[in-house]
């Protein structure tokens, strides 16, 4: 997201107990955040109360209307949305054609599982022993991620098109077990924005190995027993 920060108002869709919302707040003028869940706000209400930027509000799971039109910079999303069905993620979109500036832009992450619904109804029939074992292994898709099974990243890309957004960017990656590309992350901005460009796509099979590996790398043990 390093092309989009810092901003003037950053939208948080879903920051539950603030592990993003942590970073979030000092990339931005404003931040605000958005939850379903009132212990979530509660949470991070408590978490952040010395931040004088942050407002929080509770929503129905898919309503916007508490931000003003045009008025944010930045929406970022990860984690959550991929629980989301595709009702959900429509009505969002539909909203951030609204809320979103000339130029914003949003980050949203959200599932691509509905690319393999054959397998996941294997997955659901077969005896809980047998289908653990074939998860846990990659043979079939993982389902205790809870990733939505009516989403896939050519939904997102269409929806972003009817909204009246662009859909810029979009990488479809693995998440835990198994080179199943079950996840992906869009990048949405308004049509016409200086954001806006023909679709670049890209898949990451094994995203939690190469996340590990990044960690490691950038961890400051990494550097341990240099000179300062």
């Amino acid at each position: 997201i390093h092309a989009f920060v810092p901003a003037g108002t950053t939208l948080e869709l879903a920051p539950g107990f603030g592990r993003w919302t942590q970073y979030l707040k000092d990339l931005c003028d404003r931040l605000i955040v958005v939850d379903l869940a009132q212990n979530c706000i509660d949470a991070c209400r408590e978490r952040f109360r010395d931040a004088t930027n942050i407002a929080y509000h509770v929503n129905d799971g898919r309503s916007l209307a508490m931000i003003d039109d045009e008025s944010v910079d930045f929406v970022f999303s990860f984690d959550s949305l991929v629980h989301a069905d595709t009702d959900v993620i429509d009505a969002y979109l539909s909203q951030l054609r609204h809320k979103l500036t000339a130029d914003g832009v949003a980050f949203i992450h959200h599932s691509n599982a509905g690319a393999y619904r054959a397998s996941s109804e294997l997955a659901r029939r077969l005896p809980p022993r047998w289908a653990g074992s074939l998860m846990h292994s990659g043979v079939l898709v993982d389902l205790t991620a809870w990733r939505s099974p009516s989403v896939t990243g050519d939904d997102v890309i269409t929806l972003s098109r009817q909204a009246g957004l662009s859909c810029v960017a979009q990488e479809r990656l693995s998440w835990e077990n198994g080179y199943y590309l079950t996840d992906a992350i869009s990048i949405v901005t308004r049509q016409g924005s200086r954001w806006d460009r023909p679709l670049a796509t890209t898949t990451t099979r094994r995203f939690a190995l190469e996340a590990r590996r990044t960690a490691r790398l950038y961890a400051r043990s990494s550097f341990a027993g240099l000179h300062r």
